[in-house]
């Protein structure tokens, strides 16, 4: 996934994967980090830009005062190279145009080596070459390749770059209005299969396109978001790698492709979950490499100064190596609506499940990090116990519903159990709401999916205390904090932006507690902190709107689709469904 500015520079881009080093680190760094800027001479920020259609086909247009020129960029789909093309076309009038590309591999620290070979040029470095084709020509300066040229109205100017082993011969030639054509059709075809009929069509739509999108086709993995680092705190030390894939996001990311009419990604998702954590469920991790590897490591890069200041750089992610309880759960939930949806059968995935359902009966009173990852000490969150009982719960159901064998009657004590143990330890009787871990006095937005998961029917008054509770305490703008970062749960220091994921969240929560009309303001309220392209980042600073943390998001647009799914299936003064079981 490149990232462009609206300046027209690519100032991230990771090759060939999301997870590959950056020849594009500028959006961490400086200039000398890596960039590509397409643009007129001496302009600025483009007078508009827009994705052709449903597609991430990307138009950039500028008026300038000798006429109009656009860029169009894309990535194209194939399985043997991965490219970005740039064609530039003159719309009126004569323009004078400019491309500056400043090629820097391993996250703008290795400066490549660059030949010319005609009317092509590569640049090589270790195991790494990029081949630059243009009928334009040309020069090196300042350890950049640079060109100038002009474009009238209806001439249209290609760029292709094109990532390559450098130990490989060179990669064939590509004709770049075929490409274009070709990549048109192929987003054309897939939104084709969108059922999704409700309201807000256009941002739901969207969402799913840039969800395709974050998506590493060969495993079916969905990577959290397209970049590492971008700061939940401007200037403060909250810098993530994003670039992998969480069992956190399973049962939400299932539910938004089921729900829209993509059985084929929801089934590439789910058989890349089952093959990340096939082995012992005991050495479960909460998140993966895209292709299902295990091994993280994280580590500071330290010639980058960070996005407008604001180091450490990180690549990999130290939590990979948590235990978060939650996500067994998760994994479970997963399953299970996978199995109720009639999403085709995996072989073994009973097999799987019982032995994770042995690991939860013999470790579910262990304290952990929860879903949050935080880096202070373990805890007993109530999220973490809410998403056991989920686990165990769906066992049950997978016996009594689908005749499948356990010992269903040790799982539903167990299920009691552990739903009387959050109710007694987990409540705060004299707030009436639930907290974030026993006996703390703070909240969570977590808590918010205790009726989701059917923990408690939507209309019990403890659900609707919480709600509140989370409304009136955990608010900051209208918006929806994680937690309170103030409180020092997490071990770490300085303060974050509002979560957008937690503010869906509450929209579906109000809608659950039947405010339809207020969920639905504030699900309208999210939908315009969207950027002018309709992505949408992990984070909110809520006094000034400004996007914050990595981007684009998947978890937000996940629940930027649920939330649409499930406001388009209510009315006021009726709340979300939810699975319910008595405790």
């Amino acid at each position: 996934m490149a990232l462009v500015g609206n300046d027209g520079s690519i100032d991230w881009l990771c090759l060939p994967r999301f997870d590959s080093g950056a020849c594009f680190a500028k959006l961490l760094g400086t200039d000398e980090n890596g960039y590509w800027h397409i643009a007129p001479v001496g302009a600025d920020r483009c007078t508009r830009r827009h994705y052709r259609g449903d597609s991430l086909v990307l138009e950039t247009e500028w008026q300038t005062p000798d006429g109009t020129v656009r860029v169009i960029d894309l990535m194209p789909v194939r399985d043997d190279a991965a490219d970005v093309v740039r064609i530039v076309e003159g719309v009126s009038g004569r323009v004078r145009v400019r491309s500056d590309l400043r090629l820097r591999f391993d996250y703008g620290n290795i400066v490549p080596w660059v030949r010319h070979h005609g009317s092509q040029l590569s640049a090589i470095a270790g195991p790494d070459s990029v081949w630059l084709d243009t009928p334009v020509e040309v020069h090196g300066h300042d350890l950049m390749t640079t060109a100038e040229f002009e474009v009238s109205a209806g001439e249209r100017v290609p760029f292709i770059l094109t990532h390559h082993p450098s130990h490989e011969k060179e990669p064939r030639r590509r004709d770049a209005e075929r490409v274009l054509a070709h990549t048109e059709a192929f987003w054309a075809e897939w939104i084709s299969h969108c059922d999704y009929g409700g309201g807000w069509s256009d941002a739901v739509r969207r969402s799913l396109i840039t969800l395709k999108g974050l998506t590493y086709a060969p495993s079916g993995g969905i990577v959290a978001a397209a970049t590492t680092s971008l700061p939940e705190d401007l200037g403060g030390v909250r810098n993530w790698d994003y670039r992998y894939c969480w069992l956190r996001d399973a049962t939400f990311t299932l539910q938004a492709l089921l729900g829209t009419g993509f059985e084929g990604e929801a089934l590439a998702w789910r058989d890349w979950l089952l093959r990340a954590v096939a082995g012992d469920p005991a050495d479960l991790q909460i998140m993966y490499g895209i292709d299902g590897r295990r091994r993280l490591p994280e580590y500071e890069l330290d010639w980058l100064a960070g996005y407008e200041g604001s180091p450490p750089v990180r690549v990999g992610n130290g939590a990979a190596g948590q235990f978060q309880l939650d996500v067994w759960g998760e994994v479970l939930d997963m399953l299970h609506v996978a199995r109720e949806t009639g999403l085709s059968s995996a072989p073994d995935a009973w097999d799987l499940q019982r032995e994770m359902l042995d690991f939860l009966e013999g470790n579910w009173q262990q304290p952990d990090k929860s879903l949050w990852e935080i880096r202070g000490p373990d805890r007993q969150f109530v999220h973490s116990k809410v998403m056991a009982w989920a686990g165990i719960d769906r066992a049950v159901r997978a016996v009594e519903d689908f005749g499948l064998e356990g010992p269903v009657d040790r799982w539903r004590a167990l299920a009691g159990r552990i739903h009387h143990e959050v109710c007694t330890e987990g409540f705060d009787a004299s707030r009436g709401t639930f907290t974030q871990f026993y006996g703390s006095p703070g909240l969570d937005a977590a808590l918010l999916l205790m009726p989701q998961v059917g923990f408690l029917p939507w209309d019990d008054e403890r659900v609707v205390g919480t709600v509140e509770a989370v409304q009136r305490e955990l608010t900051e703008g209208g918006y929806v904090l994680r937690y309170r970062t103030e409180h020092g749960v997490d071990g770490l220091p300085g303060e974050e932006g509002a979560f957008l994921l937690c503010s869906f969240w509450l929209a579906d929560a109000l809608v659950g507690i039947g405010r339809v009309d207020e969920g639905r303001e504030h699900f309208e309220r999210l939908l315009a902190l969207r950027n002018d392209l309709g992505l949408l980042s992990e984070e909110v600073d809520p006094a000034t709107g400004r996007h914050l943390g990595n981007t684009p998001q998947a978890f937000s647009h996940v629940g930027l689709v649920n939330t649409a799914r499930h406001l388009s299936g209510a009315s006021p003064g009726h709340g979300l469904t939810s699975p319910q079981r008595p405790a």
